[in-house]
């Protein structure tokens, strides 16, 4: 068989296939692999490859209530893995199945993190040298390794997750060419994933990459001439933390005369404003020069920005109910702003439901909402904002956790870099080079509408509230935020790009391939390389629908008789049908739903 009657078998099938969407399957008990012992807490260790500056030893565990534990069969453990990591893997799989949540989360609580910035420094070694010659495709680099191959695989999400709640893209011309700056600021979502929000939202505020993204780098106290930048004051209200209107505990909306209650007014965005005054780069004084940008420390691109007094607003500051003192310095001012923010009673329904969306369901129950909101309030020892007890209670919730359903209500669609590193994950999909050299997925038609660190705006690739018009989501009143980068563009550039991936490879020179050897050994016996294909991609819930179809379309492919003269048409036809289980299997909307 050829690769263009591959290719026109894979066509016929799709469109039966396509129709084919509903629930139901069970656990399967296929491959032996012994787990490893996910129980055991690793110490702190340097990477392979790295040096003992590349990784940030984990913050201390937390202690989870009693009943924050759980155990899985693999088919559950392997839906749990397909919203906590980039994907499983078999070995994932079974350790998970072998032992229970609280063991998994403490283990990758403990784990170390490697910085993507140290990758970059490493790739141009000459002093000085990574600030000016990386490239963003340095980044991507980067990431692919880490989202792959990382061992980290919670932070690896959670720190993606957070990228699309808080973010700075390098599609905005000041970010671009910071691509040292960009991999830092993914670091520092990842270092404080694990922390406590409030630190989380201070590396937000006061990372340069922000500066520049929503412009309150340089920011000026006002004078008769000019007002503070409003841009950064607004959106970490709007975005980063209480949102547009007052929320109740469950996330529901607190009305008044039939109407939302608004969070903030136009003034409280003004004052604000002038909190965010005075903060520009890193350096080791308080220069005019240093402010604007003409004399450059090295690192500036990844520290902290610093506030210089000659420009920060000594008025007095009101916004939110509290006053910061007229000649008050600007951290103080900034430490008041980031408290009354993180203490505000929106911040729990209205962070934790935006977490929920991007790890669990577009959908969340106000119940659901309302127990993660309870997590963040209080992690059961009086601490507010353990981003810990955030990811556990988003995580192991009973919703969460509930038989995946058919309702429009349940699950969410997988967004296209999710999808990619999920195929890497389950069939083990390496770079010989382990360059992972994977760049040009921005354009929806020739790769997946969708790269990391490079949405076309603050609201990220799709908003939270998203909409299809004119749908049934519309009509029940539902959103689908993943569904704003949905169009037939991208779904042929989706459909195509899997298909040529699953053949041949992806990246430069299709450097990064899956390893199909497990599955090969399948392809003689289709219903077990079905079971594998079920396990890893659709947690065990391929509908029996769906499975008749791919299996027909499976084993319309002969396996010719070995002699001794045809053992590559043999490996030509076992291809195939594993090429195909897969691609069939992706392709559906079973499994672009996720449950």
């Amino acid at each position: 068989m050829t690769d263009p009657t591959l290719r026109r078998l894979l066509a016929l099938t799709l469109f039966s296939l396509l129709a084919a969407c509903g629930g139901g399957g069970g656990d399967s008990k296929t491959g032996t692999t012994q787990p490893p012992d996910v129980s055991v807490v690793p110490p702190t260790t340097t990477a392979p490859g790295t040096s003992p500056g590349d990784t940030i030893p984990p913050p201390p565990l937390t202690t989870p209530p009693a009943n924050q534990a759980a155990t899985f069969t693999r088919a559950e453990a392997s839906r749990f893995l397909g919203r906590a990591t980039f994907g499983p893997d078999i070995a994932a799989i079974d350790a998970l199945a072998a032992s229970d949540s609280d063991a998994w989360f403490r283990a990758q609580f403990s784990k170390p993190q490697t910085l993507h910035r140290k990758y970059i420094d490493a790739k141009y070694a000459a002093a000085g040298a990574a600030a000016t010659k990386a490239v963003p495709n340095d980044f991507y680099e980067s990431f692919w390794q880490q989202a792959v191959r990382g061992d980290d695989q919670l932070r690896q999400r959670v720190a993606f997750a957070l990228s699309e709640i808080f973010v700075v893209s390098t599609q905005n011309e000041a970010v671009w060419p910071q691509t040292r700056g960009v991999a830092s600021y993914y670091d520092m979502l990842g270092q404080y994933a694990f922390g406590n929000f409030r630190t989380l939202l201070q590396g937000v505020a006061t990372h340069p990459m922000m500066g520049l993204y929503l412009s309150h780098l340089r920011n000026q106290k006002e004078s008769a001439t000019r007002t503070p930048d409003e841009n950064f004051a607004r959106e970490v209200m709007q975005l980063f933390t209480i949102g547009l209107y007052q929320l109740n505990a469950d996330g529901s909306l607190k009305m008044s005369g039939g109407k939302p209650i608004d969070t903030y007014t136009r003034d409280d965005v003004g004052g604000l404003a002038k909190v965010f005054t005075g903060w520009s780069w890193a350096g080791p004084d308080q220069a005019a020069n240093r402010f604007y940008g003409s004399v450059a420390d090295p690192d500036r691109d990844w520290k902290p920005m610093q506030n210089y007094a000659a420009f920060h607003s000594t008025s007095e500051k009101r916004f939110l109910g509290v006053s910061a003192a007229a000649a008050g310095g600007g951290e103080a001012d900034m430490a008041l702003a980031l408290d009354t923010l993180f203490n505000h009673p929106n911040v729990g329904p209205f962070f934790g439901r935006q977490l929920i969306q991007r790890l669990v369901t577009s959908n969340p129950s106000p119940a659901y909402v309302g127990r993660v909101a309870a997590a963040f309030a209080n992690n059961g020892s009086g601490v507010r904002g353990d981003m810990q007890a955030v990811i556990r209670a988003v995580l192991l919730d009973p919703e969460a956790l509930a038989p995946a359903g058919s309702t429009l209500r349940t699950g969410k669609l997988r967004e296209p870099l999710v999808r990619l590193g999920n195929w890497m994950r389950a069939f083990n999909a390496k770079d010989a080079a382990l360059q992972y050299r994977i760049y040009y997925l921005s354009d929806p038609l020739a790769g997946l509408g969708q790269n990391p660190m490079n949405a076309p705006s603050v609201f990220n690739y799709f908003r939270p509230s998203y909409v299809p018009p004119n749908s049934a989501l519309a009509t029940a009143g539902l959103v689908a935020p993943e569904m704003q980068i949905t169009s037939e563009p991208s779904v042929t550039g989706y459909l195509n790009f899997m298909q040529d991936a699953i053949r041949g490879g992806v990246g430069e020179s299709l450097a990064v391939r899956a390893d199909y050897s497990a599955e090969l050994a399948l392809a003689d016996q289709p219903a077990a390389l079905l079971d594998r294909v079920n396990l890893l991609l659709m947690s065990g819930n391929m509908s029996s629908r769906l499975r008749t179809k791919i299996l027909s379309a499976v084993t319309s492919i002969a396996i010719p008789a070995a002699s001794g003269s045809n053992a590559a048409q043999v490996t030509t036809a076992k291809t195939y049908r594993v090429q195909l289980a897969i691609f069939l299997a992706m392709a559906s909307p079973e499994y672009l739903v996720q449950k």
